[in-house]
């Protein structure tokens, strides 16, 4: 049963009981996690992140087999990728289309080539904006839901040029579907981990919260043990954006987007130097490799935004989402 409060048109549309979903972080956001996500109520979106075929088959029919008894938790199901990685090749995507998900949520590209195949399936497209201006785009597409996010997100995000914080962008995205597209959902992303920040979403006019950071320190996240302890003992001060493990991982972003993450010791090192880190990065890219190897997070990266300092434990994914939600209720109630 959803709580008045929280009983908002994203939690009406999709049939949840708290207006949480979960965003499809790239190799973190697996099936288990997705599938807790779906199970405790709120949207749970498998990260299809770069389109791997394999491990989104994998990671996707985990899911399926999780939730094959909970016909409601199933129903809650999807599925994101990286808009600009489908351009090259979406296979993961045809195949999850195959799948018969809930929604299939596009970021960091134009979504309008997938809108035609994502609807034929009878999947509700969910497009993330970082800015006012790629709003149009995402209503030509048909989206049914638009993510607004801020800056302070972890991962890939609108660098400091181009990003817009998600306590002004929200509202006036808000504003603007509001003129032009009234029946489109809304939701907040970038730092929101806690009830505080759920109540606050709905207040700048969300209809709903995408969490990513907060969720990636649970313990269905495929995120590594070392990672998630040292986001415990992290402060919102300790995290960076910048292209520093873009380029350390081999990812060619297209501008303009780069990569929150915890400013380690490598980070550190270069951040500075992007330019000289791009024209020669063979050095740089063994010392990360080798610290990814070896679990050393001076040199291998965590992926987290500035929530990080909201994250003191690690808790199962259901106890998280009911501990937000009851929050947010507390602070909602009349």
């Amino acid at each position: 049963m959803t709580h008045a409060s929280l009983n908002t048109r994203f939690a009406q549309h999709f049939a949840l009981t708290t207006p949480l979903a979960l965003a499809p972080m790239a190799l973190a956001t697996g099936g288990a996690l997705a599938a807790a996500c779906a199970q405790a109520g709120a949207l749970g979106l498998v990260g299809g992140g770069y389109g791997d075929l394999a491990w989104t088959q994998r990671e996707y029919t985990l899911a399926t087999e999780l939730l094959k008894s909970d016909a409601a938790a199933h129903a809650r199901l999807g599925c994101g990728f990286i808009t600009w990685k489908l351009d090259e090749n979406a296979q993961a995507l045809d195949w999850v289309l195959t799948q018969k998900p809930c929604a299939v949520m596009l970021s960091f590209g134009d979504p309008r080539p997938y809108a035609a195949r994502i609807a034929a399936a009878g999947a509700q497209l969910i497009c993330q904006v970082q800015r006012l201006d790629q709003v149009p785009q995402a209503l030509e597409a048909g989206a049914a839901v638009i993510v607004a996010q801020g800056g302070e997100a972890g991962g890939h995000g609108a660098n400091a040029l181009e990003g817009r914080s998600t306590f002004t962008l929200v509202p006036e995205i808000a504003d603007y579907l509001a003129a032009h597209a009234p029946h489109t959902l809304l939701l907040a992303a970038g730092g929101v981990a806690d009830g505080r920040g759920l109540a606050a979403a709905l207040m700048l006019g969300a209809d709903g919260a995408l969490v990513g950071s907060r969720l990636w320190a649970t313990q269905e996240s495929l995120a590594a043990t070392g990672a998630k302890t040292l986001a415990t003992h992290t402060s919102g001060d300790g995290t960076a954006r910048s292209a520093v493990f873009d380029i350390l991982r081999r990812k060619n972003w297209p501008a303009p987007y780069d990569f929150r993450a915890i400013r380690n010791a490598l980070h550190r090192q270069f951040e500075g130097h992007i330019a000289a880190l791009q024209a020669s990065p063979d050095a740089a890219r063994a010392e990360y490799d080798a610290g990814v190897k070896a679990g050393d997070f001076t040199r291998a990266h965590a992926t987290v935004g500035e929530a990080v300092g909201l994250i003191a434990d690690i808790p199962p994914a259901a106890a998280l989402i009911a501990r937000i939600t009851h929050q947010a209720q507390a602070l909602l109630a009349p």
